[in-house]
């Protein structure tokens, strides 16, 4: 069912420190800041041969990316993202067994412009899993 890891999801204190670190150290390209109030953070992608990942930065006191780094000064690792073919088939069929959606259950478009879902971490492992359709 799940397809490709799209992302890696990183929550960072300072987005131009980390942003600098993935360009001017390990020489990846990185995009400009992209602002994403309705999710309430700002990302920059750091593009790799075969998956991104994406630095998150909270926007605001409701960002959950701030209560995340209240809890993780340093940051760290947010979610992992995976694609899907048919994101609301793969909704049904998650939730059939018996995995808990984030929300009200309705996707919503995500920093890469697509329809996304989050599974609740404590159902996989502690680990937020984003669903992403391709």
């Amino acid at each position: 069912m799940i397809g490709r890891l799209n992302h890696v999801a990183v929550a960072v204190p300072d987005l131009d420190k980390a942003t600098a670190v993935y360009r001017d150290i390990l020489g990846a390209k990185v995009s400009a800041p992209l602002a994403q109030p309705a999710h309430g953070v700002t990302v920059v992608f750091v593009e790799l041969p075969n998956t991104k990942i994406e630095l998150l930065l909270p926007m605001g006191d409701q960002s959950p990316i701030k209560a995340f780094l209240e809890r993780n000064p340093a940051g760290g690792i947010h979610h992992l993202c995976y694609e899907v073919n048919d994101i609301l088939a793969a909704r049904d069929a998650l939730k059939a067994k018996g995995l808990r959606v984030l929300g009200n259950g309705e996707p919503k478009i995500g920093a890469h412009d697509m329809p996304v879902l989050f599974l609740h971490p404590k159902d996989l492992n502690g680990c937020l899993v984003e669903l992403q359709q391709i």
